[in-house]
């Protein structure tokens, strides 16, 4: 099935939800009946063949991989597929017939070529001169696979694989015709990437030992090595190796940047041959010891099972009750693409190595690499730490740890190093969202100081920065130039949306200092965390990137002419207006900023006429993370109902149980953890608070399992795609306030049989659009009243919008009509209206000075009384009053370009970001 970018019907924007998709059902659901009986648990629901297929919306390709892993496992064992063998990042597409072997290590939807080391593939028949172009064709209905174990029968001739895994080894049975030339290929040099060394040995007559070193991931200069040991159930009759283009038959040892080796059985009488192998970032010493570790006997049955085991004791935190069989497939296929990355790459001993070249170990649990932390730190980091918190706090101090090995903060943490990839600093945010949702297992202190050295300190490395890249340009003028370039990463222009980045990583620095108790700090940053207001353009009421002189771009947000490959200027993957939501640490200032409620509902209505647009057009892209937050805000405007609808409809029409199973790249699961979020309808809105915003369930009972055995449960008798909005919602377990009791007074409890102690509370007539975090320490029971038609009275009250963090916001901001730049003939005078908008209720007065060499402005002075809502407005974002404006006359006799400069600040001294105009003066 192959998904659309769509539009959403006029129902829509009335109210109406666009209905789920006809026909979706599972690839590879007759093939899993074929090749086995189905796993019980949560995870016979998954369905690993989703997401393997390519979609119509740059970029399309969503990217898994449906090979055999466990939880985090570091091991991901997988099939590598022709001719589409890097186009994904995880080595495989549905649309393709061929495997080249079956590799070690893969990534989810990383959108470029990595891992895919030793590629290992079963073949009947001579060796021939090129092993390492051998291949074989297959067919989907020949396939199985769900989690923790993969199936094939390949064709020519026909050799059945199964796989399956523990963290760090796997086990594999490979049922080959009656033959004496029955082989087993390792490809040891032939990874996705390119290869600078590759080892190998044959050890006896039974085991295959070696290594490869490759990397590049995205083009980075990051390398890693890959060791391996493979062990057989009997005895080969005879082996070889090759080196490039010179096989070697009874040779047992190859050095060099393309080995491979062959391995003969004669299965003429018994056709099975069993191998399991073990991986080590550090030695093949250590891939033995995981070997005898994790996998000392040769029953595939049992590792199966207690991968199976391991899933669905993780699965099973989120329980759903009812809906569709579709629709229980996709969500927990979406869980458990969520819960894959980043995974552990030390060995069962603790050791591995460090971004310093350094061996180090682990005195408990593990260390963790392959976070993709851009695209993590929104949704994804928060469902990790809410189902794993044990593993969610070796992943902080995984960070924490690089940081004190390699000096730094990563980027993108890969094996042995940093990718830095994407803009920002998102381990800052991933860090604050995983202790705001209760994750404690980490140096907490540790933590802060290496996430306010990057944000105080330059990173410099190769002739760039690389943590923070232009930081010294951010921290002296609030805001990163537009046409910026992306240092470490892909060389898109980025001053706009790293400005937007940094800001929110200072938030999330901000809110780790409070929880810690240091408010000096705490408030430093939080002034930090609204340098977001320097890119708030009045004259568009968007965000927008900001050039060298400090003035914005003349004209609409929008324009074709500033695209590039990346986006628009100044926006990596992205454009303004799409960016101009990703503000979520003060939604309430942006709002009153842009003019009110009342226009932040009608700009989100337009953007989201267009679901999943990409990066070219100004609407939503709901396949890439810039996105991911904005069907929510409607919360925080006074519509509840809309983020109901939007979030339901992109549920319905850009999610299903097919090959295409999601709106882009999955990003190593930051997709597939919206979605999760999205069906049980709760979203961690603003990384660094656990405050969760509401839309509704997709299910009829939804139980979060809490890591202290505590749960939320949802019931919504009425819930189904069709309807997503609330009508009546009553909450247990939450202590009531002022505000969360103005739908009227408590009821009396109605506990249902599996509730504990904590639910049998005061059960609250809930009107408000939000949760607070305290309901996931103590649990609660939510019992939803559902309909197909929008009630837009509930919830919308002003003072019940979700909580906005106004510490050290900028208390207005200057603008100009027409802004960025006008024109004038020398001699001759123009207009131009300065105003101040509000982006707070409490009044205050602005002074004014302007001035620009080669001009003459008259008034070139003045103040302005700001901030008094009007008579029907009752605080921040409800309603605004029309900004005072002052016209001034503009004048110069020298023809060529002019920079106009405004300066404000309120009487107090607080300085508000200067307004800039480019003036052009015809001669």
């Amino acid at each position: 099935m192959v998904l659309v970018s769509v539009l959403l019907c006029l129902s829509l924007l009335v109210g109406g939800v666009t209905p789920a998709p006809a026909g979706a059902s599972s690839p590879s659901g007759a093939a899993g009946a074929a090749a086995g009986s189905p796993v019980g648990g949560p995870s016979g629901l998954v369905d690993p063949m989703d997401g393997t297929g390519t979609g119509p919306v740059t970029p399309g390709t969503v990217g898994e991989f449906p090979g055999a892993d466990v939880p985090f496992g570091m091991i991901q064992w997988s099939p590598d597929t022709t001719p589409n063998l890097a186009g994904s990042g995880a080595g495989y597409s549905y649309a393709d017939s061929h495997v080249n072997g079956f590799s070690l290590s893969h990534l989810s939807g990383s959108g470029c070529a990595s891992y895919g080391d030793v590629p290992i593939l079963p073949t009947v028949g001579p060796i021939g001169a090129n092993p390492v172009g051998i291949e074989d064709s297959f067919t989907h209905s020949s396939e199985h696979a769900s989690p923790g174990r993969y199936g094939v029968t390949l064709s020519s001739p026909a050799v059945t694989t199964q796989l399956a895994v523990t963290t760090r080894t796997g086990l594999s049975r490979f049922t080959f015709p009656s033959s004496d030339r029955a082989n087993v290929l390792f490809k040891v040099a032939d990874s996705a990437n390119p290869v600078t060394a590759s080892t190998l040995r044959l050890t006896g007559h039974d085991e295959v030992t070696g290594s490869v070193t490759s990397g590049q991931f995205c083009g980075t200069g990051t390398n890693y090595t890959l060791f391996f040991a493979a062990r057989f159930d009997r005895p080969f009759s005879s082996a070889g190796t090759w080196n490039g283009s010179v096989v070697d038959p009874g040779r047992s040892t190859c050095s060099g940047t393309a080995c491979g080796a062959y391995v003969r059985f004669d299965t003429t009488s018994d056709p099975i041959v069993l191998m399991k192998v073990g991986i080590s970032f550090v030695s093949v010493h250590n891939a033995l010891g995981n070997l005898r570790v994790e996998d000392p006997g040769w029953s595939i049955g049992h590792v199966e099972a207690l991968a199976t085991d391991r899933w669905n004791a993780l699965l099973d935190r989120i329980r759903i009750g009812g809906g569709t069989p579709a629709q229980q497939r996709t969500f927990s296929t979406a869980l458990y693409h969520s819960l894959l990355f980043p995974n552990v790459v030390s060995d069962d001993n603790g050791e591995y190595d460090g971004p310093d070249g350094r061996l180090h170990r682990v005195a408990a649990g593990a260390h963790y690499a392959n976070f993709s932390e851009w695209d993590i730190y929104r949704s994804e980091i928060e469902l990790v730490s809410l189902l794993a918190p044990g593993e969610a706090g070796d992943m902080v101090e995984s960070l924490v740890n690089d940081a004190q090995h390699g000096g730094w903060l990563p980027k993108w943490a890969i094996v042995d190093g940093d990718a830095s990839q994407m803009n920002g600093d998102s381990a800052d945010p991933i860090i604050a969202a995983a202790y705001a949702f209760g994750v404690r297992g980490f140096d907490v202190h540790a933590a802060l100081d290496a996430m306010v050295k990057g944000a105080t300190q330059n990173e410099t490395g190769h002739g760039i920065e690389i943590e923070r890249q232009y930081l010294s340009q951010y921290l002296a003028q609030h805001y990163v130039n537009a046409d910026s370039l992306d240092l470490t990463s892909i060389d898109y222009s980025i001053g706009g949306s790293v400005t937007l980045e940094y800001a929110l990583d200072d938030f999330s620095i901000a809110q780790l200092a409070l929880a810690t108790g240091d408010h000096s700090l705490y408030l430093t940053m939080m002034e930090r965390a609204h340098n977001w207001q320097y890119l708030f353009d009045g004259a568009t009421g968007t965000i927008q990137g900001r050039s060298d002189d400090g003035s914005f771009p003349a004209g609409p947000a929008f324009q074709i002419s500033l695209l590039e490959p990346g986006g628009e200027l100044g926006f990596e993957e992205g454009n303004a207006v799409q960016y101009t939501w990703s503000v979520p640490q003060d939604l309430s200032a942006l709002s009153s900023l842009m003019g009110g409620n009342a226009e932040m509902v009608a700009a989100l209505n337009t953007f989201f006429t267009n679901l999943n647009a990409g990066r070219y057009e100004p609407f939503d892209w709901a396949g890439n993370e810039p996105s991911l937050w904005t069907p929510w805000e409607y919360d925080y405007f006074g519509a509840p109902s809309r983020s109901q609808a939007v979030v339901r409809s992109i549920v319905n029409t850009l999610y299903a149980d097919a090959p295409v199973d999601e709106p882009g790249n999955d990003d190593l699961g930051a997709i597939s953890s919206w979605y999760v979020w999205a069906a049980i309808g709760l979203y961690p809105v603003t990384p660094g608070s656990a405050d969760l915003a509401l839309a509704s369930p997709l299910f009829p009972r939804v139980t979060l399992t809490l890591p202290d055995n505590r749960r939320i449960v949802m019931r919504a008798t009425a819930a189904s795609a069709n309807t997503p909005y609330i009508h009546t919602l009553e909450v247990s377990g939450v202590t009531p306030s002022a505000s969360e009791s103005q739908c009227g007074p408590p009821t009396s409890p109605r506990p249902a049989r599996s509730e504990s102690a904590s639910t049998r509370s005061v059960r609250l007539k809930w009107c408000q659009p939000w949760l607070p975090a305290s309901i996931l320490t103590t649990g609660g029971t939510l019992d939803y009243g559902l309909s197909s038609v929008p009630d837009p009275s509930w919830a919308s009250a002003p003072a019940a919008s979700p909580p906005s963090y106004g510490s050290g916001r900028l208390p207005a901001v200057g603008f100009s009509s027409p802004g960025g730049g006008t024109s004038l003939a020398a001699g001759h005078r123009a207009t131009v209206r300065l105003g101040v908008q509000p982006a707070e209720p409490t009044s205050s007065t602005v002074v004014w000075e302007a001035g620009g060499a080669g001009l003459t402005v008259t008034p070139s002075t003045g103040r302005f009384v700001v901030g008094s809502p009007n008579a029907s407005g009752t605080g921040t974002g409800s309603s605004v009053a029309t900004p005072p404006m002052q016209t001034l006359s503009l004048g110069s006799a020298t023809p060529g370009i002019h920079v106009l400069d405004i300066h404000l600040e309120t009487t107090g001294g607080t300085e508000l970001p200067s307004v800039v105009l480019d003036v052009h003066v015809t001669g």
